[in-house]
């Protein structure tokens, strides 16, 4: 089944008002000396290259990617505003915030308009009829970063589409041009793919880390949170270079504790707290 391109571009914009926490799996893939199958199903073509003649026909694509081309997975937990844990699979911690809690005075003295705007999650964008955002209201955006610069505009791909619609949708007018846009499932999650083109009004979120590479890109939007779940380039010596996100949680309580350098010894009252009660005297 296919979808429009505007709807496509919608769900692009609509990530800042999808999900408050996140957590996930990730993983970023280097262009590969020579082009092979890569880490995703064979039946999801968009995403997948042909696999090598050197490969065994019974082959996963995803154990040959894992040995050849794709860096070791990441666990990340995001908070937002700007809250970021990382941690490697066996749970050695490579990365935390550590000034969530500072004080903000410096930036409100600064003589600047920016820190007096408001989260995007507290300011109300214009809605299309599927409850996605159509026209972005001015807030203040901005996502975590960590390791590849691209990390910020995978949690929040507008880039991909633009703060709003184009006055005319005529050729090149948008800062991409999608292809034909399926609804498939990413690690069982519904998503939106399409296969992306950019053009000379497309800018990255990163200056110098975008999402499109030159030529065409293919990328996969989840529905329900509105990230960049999968890319991967197929032209030029970039092809099969990109990412690849499995969601493993959305919107799960996240205390302090997880992003802060030192614990704050809060309680975590998910938990079932025991009494243990001595014998009555």
């Amino acid at each position: 089944m296919t979808a429009g391109a505007e709807h496509f571009r919608d769900l692009c914009r609509s990530s800042p008002w999808k999900w408050q926490s996140l957590r996930f799996e990730l993983r970023f893939r280097r262009p590969p000396e020579s082009v092979g199958a890569l880490d995703q199903p064979p039946s999801q073509a968009a995403l997948a290259d042909p696999p090598d003649p050197g490969v065994a026909a019974d082959a996963d694509p995803r154990d040959v990617a894992a040995a050849a081309q794709a860096d070791p997975p990441v666990n990340c937990w995001v908070r937002r505003p700007q809250a970021l844990r990382v941690e490697a699979p066996e749970g050695t911690l490579l990365y935390s915030t550590t000034g969530i809690n500072d004080s903000k005075d410096g930036l409100f003295i600064s003589g600047r308009r920016k820190p007096w705007l408001l989260p995007a999650h507290l300011v109300t964008p214009v809605y299309d009829d599927d409850g996605l955002v159509r026209r972005r209201p001015e807030a203040a955006y901005g996502e975590p970063r960590f390791g590849d610069g691209r990390f910020p505009a995978l949690l929040d791909p507008v880039e991909l589409a633009g703060d709003r619609p184009v006055p005319l949708d005529y050729p090149f007018a948008n800062v991409a041009e999608p292809g034909p846009i399926e609804h498939v499932e990413h690690e069982g999650r519904p998503a939106l793919e399409s296969i992306l083109t950019p053009n000379h009004t497309y800018l990255p979120t990163i200056p110098g880390h975008p999402l499109l590479y030159p030529g065409r890109t293919a990328i996969r939007i989840d529905a329900g949170t509105g990230v960049c779940v999968a890319s991967q380039s197929l032209d030029g010596p970039t092809a099969g270079a990109g990412h690849w996100l499995k969601v493993l949680g959305v919107d799960e309580y996240m205390l302090d504790d997880l992003f802060v350098e030192v614990s704050m010894g809060l309680t975590d009252v998910r938990s079932h707290i025991s009494w243990d009660v001595g014998p009555a005297t």
